[in-house]
C-alpha cells in the first residue's frame, strides 16, 4: 500500500473517532421504545428492544424546565405615620379700657362704658296753695274810668302769683363714657403701674396690700393685652 493511501486512511479513521467522541446532539424531542416481552411484560425504554415480541416506537417533547419566574418587586415596609400634634391655640381680644367724664368735667378711666350712676333731682313749676287753705277773695273790679291796657309783665310771661320752682323727683343719670384705642391703654396701664410704685413707698402697711393687688392685675393685663412689660 502506498504512503499517500496509508494517509488517507488514517486521517478518515480520525475523524470517525473524533466524532465518536462528540457527544449526541440535544434535540427537542426524545425517542422512547415501548417493548412487549413473550411473557407479556411491558417496558419502556430509550434504545430499541432486543428480542422482544413487540415494539413500539413514539417520539416525545423532552420535558423543560420551566420559564424563571420574573422577580417579584421587593415590598417596602410602609414609612411610618408621624401623628403631629395638633395645638388649638385660643387668641382672647385685649380688654377694653374706657374714659369717662363727669358733669364737672372730670375725667377717669374705667373697665366698664356705664359711668358711674348718680342720682339728680328734677325741678319744675307748681302751684303753691294759699295761706288760708280756702277761696281766695274776689279781686276788685276796674273803677269808673278808662280800662289800663297790658303792661310790659302780662301775658304768660308773667309768673303766676300762686306758683313757684319745686322739686318733682329725680332721674338717675351717668357719665359718658368713650373707648380708649388700645395703645393708650397700654402706655395707661404702664402709668398707673409706676404711680402704684412710687406710693408704695410712703403708703401705710395697711395701704400697701391693696397696692400690691391692684399692681398683680396690671402687671397681669400688660402681659397679655400688651406684650409684657
Amino acid at each position: 500500500m502506498s504512503p499517500r493511501l496509508l494517509l488517507l486512511c488514517a486521517l478518515t479513521a480520525s475523524a470517525a473517532m473524533a466524532r465518536a467522541a462528540d457527544p449526541p446532539a440535544v434535540t427537542d424531542n426524545v425517542r422512547i421504545y415501548r417493548c412487549v416481552a413473550a411473557n407479556g411484560a411491558v417496558s419502556l425504554q430509550d434504545a430499541p428492544c432486543g428480542g422482544a415480541r413487540q415494539q413500539q416506537v413514539r417520539d416525545m417533547q423532552r420535558p423543560k424546565d420551566p420559564p424563571p419566574r420574573p422577580a417579584e418587586p421587593v415590598q417596602r415596609a410602609p414609612a411610618p405615620v408621624i401623628e403631629r400634634e395638633v395645638r388649638v391655640v385660643t387668641v382672647q381680644p385685649p380688654q377694653p379700657m374706657y374714659e369717662c367724664v363727669t358733669a364737672e368735667g372730670e375725667r377717669y378711666t374705667s373697665d366698664s362704658n356705664e359711668g358711674n350712676p348718680r342720682w339728680v333731682p328734677v325741678w319744675g313749676f307748681g302751684r303753691m296753695p294759699h295761706p288760708g287753705h280756702g277761696p281766695r277773695p274776689p279781686s276788685p273790679g276796674p273803677g269808673p274810668g278808662p280800662t289800663p291796657g297790658p303792661g310790659p309783665d302780662s301775658g304768660h310771661h308773667r309768673p303766676h302769683p300762686g306758683g313757684a320752682i319745686v322739686p318733682l323727683g329725680s332721674t338717675l343719670v351717668r357719665d359718658r363714657c368713650h373707648a380708649l384705642p388700645p395703645q393708650e391703654v397700654c402706655a395707661r396701664l404702664k402709668d398707673r403701674r409706676w404711680e402704684l410704685i412710687r406710693r408704695y413707698n410712703s403708703a401705710l402697711q395697711s395701704e400697701r396690700q391693696q397696692l400690691v393687688r391692684e399692681q398683680r392685675g396690671i402687671e397681669a393685663r400688660l402681659d397679655q393685652d400688651c406684650g409684657g412689660y
